[in-house]
Order: C-alpha cells, then structure tokens, then sequence
C-alpha cells in the first residue's frame, strides 16, 4: 500500500535515489528537432523546468532549463543558449503526448514568457490531481518518499541553471525530477490510485 501522506522526517528516512539513465543535454539549435521528433512519438513523458534563482528583489530569470524524460533517457534543453524553438514549443502544444509535471502552472507560466504565442496541451499536475484521489502530502520529494520509497536530494536547487557548463550533479538532478514524474504517475496508474480520475465522465 502506498501512503497518502509522509513527514519531513520519514523522508529523511529513505535511501537517496536519481535518474540513472542517460541524459542528452542539448545546448545547440541543431540538436533541437532530433531530440523533440524521439519525444513525440512517446505517448506519456516526464516534465520539469528549472530557472535560475534571483535573490534580490525585483531580480527576474527567464526559464534556464526544460527537462522531458522517459523512464530510461532524460532531455535537458538548455533554452537560455538555445531560446524557444518552434518545435520544442509544438511538442508542448502536442495533444497526443502527455507531459506528467508536479506544479505545473508556474512551470508553464515561465515558458509562456519565452514567447508571444504558447498554448501547452495535455499536461498532468500531479500536485492537483493527486490531491483529488486523497494525498495529503505532493510535491515531488514528498511524492517519490510514498510512491518510489526514495529521497530526492535537493541541494542542486539553487544552483546556477545559466552556467556556462551545467555539472554532472546539476544534470542528474534536472533529470531525476521529470523522470520522477513519470515514474510517480506510472506506478500510481498500475496499481489503481488514478482509477476515478480517469473514470470520470
């Protein structure tokens, strides 16, 4: 049985846990439309961003990095070097492929931002939606405490996400917390926890 709920403590608890796939960081346009023509022919896909953090008031970033994973391989597309391509943005209009995020809004608010026209169809916030089915605790640390029995460090956060070289640290964390998503989404789907959302009429 999973558990709708955890504290701080009992996540602390668990044994640390990342995406152990392989990561394609992608940092020129030329390797933009290869990468999105993989994603879009998955049905069901991770989904995260990560934006530098400004820590002066009135300081703004623009989102730094747009995470899409599988259960196996993770896409980190680096649009502060690459901007917004028109099919990375597509992918995000993509009925037919479902992006599974955890706070999804802000996430979509700040590529909305990258352009003058965004529409992102098909997206699944686990944060709303598992609030629904009686979590009482989301987000994505909490959830993959309860669904995936794992801790996920958090200590990249915060880092640069504008680096000229994103680390090895900063990449695995980008990728674990899409993957996450889809991972969290899967195994709750398999064992019946999203039944009535889908049942819904």
């Amino acid at each position: 049985m999973i558990p709708l709920s955890i504290t701080k403590e009992e996540v602390n608890e668990l044994p640390l846990g990342q995406f152990e796939g392989e990561i394609f960081l992608i940092d020129h346009p030329e390797q933009v439309d290869e990468a999105v023509e993989f994603l879009a022919g998955q049905r069901i896909i991770g989904f995260d961003t990560e934006t530098k953090p400004s820590f002066r008031k009135g300081e703004f970033n623009h989102v730094s990095l747009l995470q899409l994973s599988t259960s196996t391989q993770a896409f980190l597309f680096r649009l502060n070097k690459i901007g917004f391509p028109e099919s990375l943005r597509n992918l995000m209009e993509k009925e037919n492929v479902v992006k599974i995020g955890a706070a999804v809004h802000d996430d979509l608010k700040g590529l909305g931002k990258l352009t003058d026209s965004f529409y992102p169809l098909s997206f699944f916030d686990l944060n709303d939606e598992l609030k629904k089915v009686g979590f009482l605790n989301v987000g994505v640390r909490n959830l993959s405490g309860m669904v995936l029995k794992i801790r996920i460090s958090k200590s990249e956060q915060v880092s640069n996400w504008e680096s000229e070289i994103l680390t090895e640290k900063q990449q695995r964390y980008a990728a674990t917390d899409a993957w996450a998503c889809l991972k969290i989404f899967n195994l709750l789907r398999e064992g019946g926890y999203l039944d009535t959302l889908f049942n819904r009429q």
